[in-house]
């Protein structure tokens, strides 16, 4: 299929999937936001760390199990197993609503269903991702990635938007609810994919040798994985905390309540809808947009950490917003793209892992620095990872063309 930036919603069994994710990332986005929203002001004193802390359990499980999660993904029957995986995050989005509405939650237990709620992530993440080559194929791969990110991006303009008026006036317990209900979108756009009609690729073999760590020597031996993972890591640790940065901004120095803290999010969410746009309207993924995207995302931390007014804050939430699609979605792709098909799943768990998995590492760190410097100072952290990542995509490209140019002659 060639031209146009939704040209993979022309596929059938693509359009199926794009419209039950929609409703699945509409509610992912609610109870993320009335997680952070339930700890910040319910079961804490409006403790910066302590979603620190639920984020970074939430987001250690695709390191702790990077071995298991990339070498499934490469083996098993992908639509079989992500209606496993659905059902199983639909479960527990619903058993975490319930302690909510009841009243018998605890601290304790939104930790512990972050964690397994990350556990199952872990295995989702790498087959969803590789899931949609099979979906599109491989020319359609980075317009779908784009795609995918509009998706995810729509829900997160419209979910944290839903979820104040849940809070408000209904209580925080039904956003957990709704979501657990909103999986099950997913799984009847699965039921109705035509399997006949996938792209099939090939799969690891069963009895490959070493197969548990070929995935990490497989990306060693490339330089240009590894320069993305680094990258990767400094920005998913310091840089994407934005739960951390939009709920104190709110609370602590603009001072709004559950609708204000809905419309930054949403605003946010406008801003990496705009990147999805353009990176779907791309019809390559390079060195050259990491670098662009990373300086970006830290121009516009910075402008957001001095952000006078609420509104400007919020404009600056958008820039932030596009500047970190573009990031994450073109890394995405180029990875997707330039691994060999039966490696991809391994290859993205362990993208999925650096990038979320960075997060244990920092969160608690920007959230300590909101704590006792306050939220703009957090802002700070996030510019500097954004900076210091076009630092190691700027070294990398100039070492390519020193070796282009010392080739050449």
């Amino acid at each position: 299929m060639t031209g146009g930036t939704f040209r993979s919603l022309g596929r059938p069994n693509y359009r199926i999937w794009a419209c039950g994710a929609v409703f699945s990332n509409i509610g992912t986005w609610m109870q993320l936001t009335t997680q952070d929203w339930l700890v910040l002001t319910e079961l804490t004193n409006h403790d910066a760390m302590a979603i620190g802390i639920v984020m970074a359990l939430q987001l250690a499980p695709p390191l702790l199990l990077i071995l298991w999660t990339g070498l499934v993904a490469d083996r098993v029957e992908k639509h079989k197993f992500l209606l496993f995986t659905q059902a199983a995050l639909g479960t527990l989005a619903v058993g975490l609503g319930l302690l909510v509405v009841t009243g018998a939650v605890r601290l304790w237990q939104v930790d512990l269903f972050a964690f397994l709620s990350g556990c199952v992530a872990a295995f989702d993440s790498p087959i969803r991702q590789t899931f949609v080559g099979e979906l599109v194929g491989e020319e359609d791969l980075h317009n779908a990635v784009g795609i995918n990110s509009m998706s995810y991006n729509a829900g997160r303009m419209v979910g944290p938007a839903v979820a104040g008026f849940c809070i408000a006036e209904v209580g925080s317990g039904w956003s957990f609810m709704v979501n657990g209900l909103s999986f099950f979108g997913v799984m009847v756009s699965l039921l109705f994919i035509r399997r006949d009609k996938l792209f099939r690729f090939e799969r690891a073999k069963k009895n490959e040798r070493n197969a548990l760590t070929s995935g990490l020597r497989y990306v060693w031996a490339r330089e240009d994985l590894r320069t993305i993972l680094v990258m990767l890591f400094i920005i998913g640790a310091f840089g994407l905390n934005f739960p951390i940065f939009i709920a104190t901004m709110a609370v602590s120095v603009f001072h709004v309540g559950a609708h204000g803290y809905g419309v930054l999010n949403s605003a946010m969410a406008i801003g990496t809808i705009l990147g999805g746009f353009l990176a779907a309207r791309r019809m390559n993924a390079d060195f050259d947009v990491l670098l662009k995207g990373s300086v970006i995302f830290g121009v516009g931390c910075l402008f957001a950490a001095l952000a006078p007014t609420y509104w400007i804050f919020a404009l600056a939430l958008i820039v932030t917003g596009m500047s970190s699609l573009t990031f994450t979605a073109t890394s995405n792709s180029f990875m997707q793209l330039s691994s060999e098909p039966a490696m991809r799943g391994r290859v993205l768990a362990i993208r999925f892992a650096i990038f979320a998995g960075a997060s244990p590492f920092g969160a608690p760190v920007v959230g300590w620095v909101a704590n006792h410097f306050g939220p703009r100072w957090s802002l700070g952290v996030g510019a500097l990872s954004g900076f210091m990542a076009a630092a190691v995509a700027l070294l990398y490209i100039m070492h390519v063309r020193r070796q282009q140019g010392e080739t050449q002659s």
